[in-house]
């Protein structure tokens, strides 16, 4: 995998339609888009100002590998058509290689929505102060990183960059999107978390959390897209190592998180760089995920 980071993109061939706080946007004619994943890592839904090598390579790898694994279940927003009719010269080529995934246009639906199956994060302050979880009452007594009785659907709301997501209830979530979709979205997302932590559980990790992200597809079919179950969407902890109780080693952008808790930062924008250390861990647990997820399908070159 090569180690140049990528922290934006500048296609002259293609019209930038978007830039997220991770991918870059562009326009294929009017019904497809190329999805590039770049290096840039956000952190409390701040952008960083440091990248992480390989990390687009990572997330995209990863991506399709779900993807696929998934396709039975769920349509995606991943295209037939690869990058070859596309009018591209060879240093826009170069920099695409690994880190691109053309799609179809969806519609977006307006919400982010979270499964969680262990105490951590948000959800662990949220029951260390009442007992409740995204609005949920738990049992007493669970410690940090315990799992919970049954896996949980919090959605959230979408922010732009510089914004930040915020909780929201099912009845909330109904108003956005509707009664049946909202229903819809909760026991395929549930049923997808399922499905994931038992391919992870093969390969020794835990899938602690993640967020789906869906849209409309012409027949208004719900339809996967964005990401899927990456160390930027999710939680994996090592099973051998987990002990409820304490927090335990993430193969994601915790760690991250973990060392900027550290800091004296009000988590707004400008972020504070990252040290060498902190980037090289960063880029290996990413790695190191993607190995155990997608085995031989997980290429890093």
């Amino acid at each position: 995998m090569d180690d140049s980071a990528v922290f934006e993109t500048q296609l002259e061939s293609l019209p930038c339609v978007q830039r997220g706080k991770v991918r870059d946007l562009y326009a294929i004619g009017t019904d497809e888009l190329l999805m590039v994943a770049t290096d840039r890592l956000s952190a409390f839904d701040v952008v960083l100002p440091t990248p992480i090598p390989g990390k687009g390579h990572a997330l995209t790898a990863i991506s399709a590998f779900w993807f696929q694994h998934l396709r039975e279940m769920v349509p995606n927003h991943c295209s037939e058509q690869g990058l070859e009719d596309l009018p591209l010269d060879a240093s826009e080529c170069a920099v695409l290689q690994g880190r691109s995934m053309r799609v179809r246009r969806l519609q977006p639906l307006p919400v982010e929505a979270v499964v969680r199956g262990y105490l951590v994060g948000s959800g662990w302050q949220d029951y260390q102060r009442d007992g409740y979880v995204c609005g949920i009452k738990l049992p007493p007594g669970l410690r940090l990183a315990d799992r919970l009785p049954q896996p949980l659907f919090t959605p959230a709301t979408k922010a732009e960059v510089g914004e930040h997501d915020e909780n929201i209830s099912f009845d909330e979530m109904t108003a956005l999107v509707g009664i049946v979709r909202a229903r819809e979205m909760r026991e395929l997302s549930l049923a997808l978390y399922e499905r994931a932590c038992a391919h992870a559980k093969e390969q020794g990790v835990i899938v602690a959390d993640t967020k789906f992200e869906f849209g409309l597809n012409e027949q208004g079919a719900l339809t996967l897209m964005d990401e899927v179950l990456t160390p930027d969407s999710s939680r994996f902890w090592d099973a051998e190592h987990w002990k409820p109780g304490e927090n335990p080693y993430s193969y994601d952008k915790q760690y991250v998180r973990d060392w900027l808790q550290e800091l004296d930062w009000d988590k707004r924008a400008p972020g504070p760089e990252l040290p060498p250390d902190v980037v090289r861990n960063t880029t290996e647990r990413y790695r190191q995920i993607g190995r155990r997820l997608c085995g031989p399908s997980y290429l890093e070159s």
